[in-house]
């Protein structure tokens, strides 16, 4: 089958490729993959960021989101079956939705949200995932909490200001000035446009503060929590909780060692921190699928590309000008 397979770390690790069809295990489910969501975390297991943590063998299939069609079922499965339409982030170690077919665990599936399409469904697991694990595993939101969502505008940060609305939180976001009107759509009670006001110098007002940027974004965003509020990034630096998380206990001085500094500003500033990786659970992923389908959510798109522009796709990714999720489309047959 056809597959885009990272055969080196690196940015030109990426290639396409022939390889085999997956193999079925007792308790999978084969998809023959419709579409695939790109996401900045492709970029990162790409380059070889988490090599530490998560030992993918090169070569490896790549890509974290995908909606397609059940072709076959392994003996134990009993939940799902041929033709059903489905959609998953699978497990770290079983990525590999840059391919014609994907192999994924039945716990990381679930029936693909009826009212999108293919193309859109494959635009949310991974974003939808993230957003109610970290609002409601990690930060366990409630009514009221004032909540400011960097990145407003992109694939993530749209869908933490959707599902943080629907827990009832007063919602803050940083857009470029040209997207305030499709983040106050999404429900942002407030838009920050930053490319001409500075978000730190706004009062110490916010419970909790989503960041996806980083570095000096990340250490400014601590000083605008309240006394006790979190800050939760996705891009690092990782903490002595990810260790644990991803079973490498023994790396947790590493990982303490990497975000000493952020996490002592945290203290000194009465504040605190943690990062954020999102973990595989097709359950979460049903419950989901009820919030799209109602409404609650939508899913944001920029554009899609077809399978044989993959490359191209993640250039899009890469340069930042994607607002909204980008997905490429696999042919039907």
């Amino acid at each position: 089958m056809k597959a885009f397979v990272v055969d080196s770390y690196g940015k030109d690790g990426l290639h396409a490729a022939d390889v085999p069809e997956p193999a079925v295990g007792a308790g999978d489910v084969l998809v023959r993959v419709r579409a695939a969501g790109i996401n900045p975390l492709d970029k990162m297991v790409r380059d070889g960021e988490f090599k530490q943590l998560l030992k993918y063998r090169t070569p490896f299939v790549l890509g974290h989101d995908v909606a397609g069609v059940v072709t076959r079922v392994g003996a134990d499965v009993r939940d799902f079956k041929a033709g059903d339409e489905v959609y998953a982030r699978p497990r770290d170690l079983r990525i590999g939705t840059f391919a014609e077919y994907i192999a994924i665990d039945r716990a990381d599936v679930a029936l693909k949200p009826s009212s999108l399409t293919m193309e859109e469904a494959a635009a949310v697991p991974l974003v939808a995932l993230a957003a109610w694990q970290a609002l409601v595993d990690v930060a366990q939101i409630k009514p009221g909490r004032q909540v400011l969502v960097h990145a407003g505008a992109g694939g993530l940060g749209s869908t933490v200001i959707q599902l943080a609305k629907h827990l009832g939180a007063s919602v803050t976001t940083t857009v470029n000035g040209k997207d305030a009107d499709k983040a106050r759509t999404l429900g942002a009670d407030h838009v920050i446009d930053y490319t001409t006001t500075d978000f730190a110098e706004q009062p110490a007002a916010y419970d909790l503060v989503l960041d996806s940027l980083g570095g000096e974004n990340l250490t400014k965003s601590l000083t605008v929590l309240k006394p006790g509020g979190l800050a939760i990034s996705v891009v690092g630096p990782p903490d002595p909780a990810f260790a644990a998380q991803v079973g490498k206990p023994l790396l947790k001085p590493v990982m303490g060692l990497l975000s000493r500094k952020v996490r002592a500003r945290a203290r000194k500033l009465g504040v605190r921190y943690a990062f954020f990786f999102m973990r595989a659970d097709g359950a979460q992923l049903k419950a989901l699928a009820a919030l799209y389908d109602a409404g609650t959510l939508v899913p944001v798109l920029d554009r899609t590309f077809p399978f044989d522009e993959t490359l191209d796709a993640m250039a899009y990714v890469e340069n930042g000008r994607a607002k909204g999720k980008i997905v490429v489309t696999l042919p039907t047959s």
